[in-house]
Order: structure tokens, then C-alpha cells, then sequence
């Protein structure tokens, strides 16, 4: 079977469900996109490794990666394989100097072995035919809202300092709270950005 490969272009919350995530697998070369809903664990553990953070002590896939390491198995690529009633189906591809094994697993799993190991995230062309959608179809239409500017009453917030951010950003670290921490770099990394 065809295979295309992809990558993350996001991760955000999903708005279907408490605590969920939504995982978007993107064309490398294409415009559509594959959405997954993933546990809020998972999408923390890719966005750290995506973010190049590090937590005070391993962190599952990190574990799994040791583990892996230490007995010569590397992954070479992952794989995903399936869409049975809304739930998608991946797997490691693992070698050794003697024998390539396949390893079922979540996508979310593998997405997060993938980044760690450095290796290509694959899905097959069926899965992506029922299951992706075109990029534009993710944004919202502009007048998806009925408000007029008129009924907007624009209060801004007074924006938070780089200092107080920088600080945030560290309580976050001690908290080993990682998503806030990469929401708070992002806003540092804006805000360098404009100054």
C-alpha cells in the first residue's frame, strides 16, 4: 500500500471532550491534514519533546526509548496502518542487528517514540482518503459569528511583562506543569519577537 508521510502541525484541545487533545498529523508534501484525538498525557509528552524540554525525571516514552536503546532496538519508522469507527491504528516499526518486528500501539504512542527516536511518522494512503481532511477545512469561516462590532465591547487585558512570564514560565517548570510551560514560551518567544 501507498504510504505518505507525515508530521504534527499541531496539537491543541479538543473541544469534543474533557481533557482530550487533538493531535494533527499534516501532509509533509500536501495540504491535508489528519486529526486525532489523543489523552492529555500523551500530547504532553510529544509537545516536550517537540518543545526539546526536559523534565526532572523520565518521562514514560523516555523510559520506553532507554529501554529500547539499551537492548540495541531502534525504531525506524511508524506507521499508521488503520481507521476502524473513529479509532486509528499505528505501529513501531523496530529492528535490531538480527530481525525487524512491527509493535502495535496508539498513534499517540507513536507519534511520541517517533520524535524521540528521530524517525518518520507514515500512514497509509486509504487511511488518510477516509479519514483526512483538506487544510482550509479546518479553519472557520469568517462569518461562522452573527456579532456586529458594535455588540464587541473591547476590554484588553494589560498584557503580561517578559518578566512576569519569564517567572510564570518557571513556576510552571517547578509545577513539572509542561504544557503551561510551552504555552508560556510561545507567548516569551511572541513577545521577543515584537519588542
Amino acid at each position: 500500500m501507498k504510504k505518505v508521510e507525515m508530521e504534527i502541525t499541531d496539537i491543541a484541545l479538543s473541544g469534543s471532550s474533557s481533557g482530550a487533545y487533538a493531535m494533527v498529523l499534516g501532509e509533509v508534501s500536501g495540504n491535508r491534514k489528519l486529526p486525532i484525538v489523543i489523552g492529555g498525557a500523551e500530547a504532553q509528552a510529544i509537545a516536550i519533546e517537540m518543545e526539546k524540554m526536559k523534565s526532572s525525571r523520565p518521562l514514560t516514552h523516555d523510559l520506553f526509548k532507554s529501554g529500547f536503546t539499551a537492548f540495541g532496538i531502534r525504531v525506524t519508522e511508524v506507521l499508521i496502518y488503520n481507521m476502524v469507527e473513529g479509532i486509528f491504528f499505528a505501529k513501531l516499526m523496530c529492528a535490531d542487528s538480527a530481525k525487524e518486528i512491527e509493535i502495535d500501539c496508539r498513534p499517540s504512542d507513536a507519534v511520541a517514540l517517533a520524535y524521540r527516536f528521530g524517525c518518520s511518522i507514515q500512514c497509509y494512503e486509504s487511511v488518510l482518503q477516509t479519514a483526512g481532511i483538506k487544510a482550509a477545512e479546518l479553519e472557520e469561516p469568517e462569518d461562522a459569528f452573527d456579532t456586529t462590532e458594535e455588540e464587541i465591547i473591547e476590554e484588553k487585558p494589560k498584557a503580561p511583562s517578559l518578566k512576569e512570564l519569564e517567572n510564570e514560565l518557571a513556576q510552571a517548570l517547578t509545577r513539572e506543569d509542561y504544557e503551561k510551560a510551552s504555552q508560556l514560551r510561545d507567548q516569551i518567544d511572541q513577545l521577543k519577537k515584537t519588542n
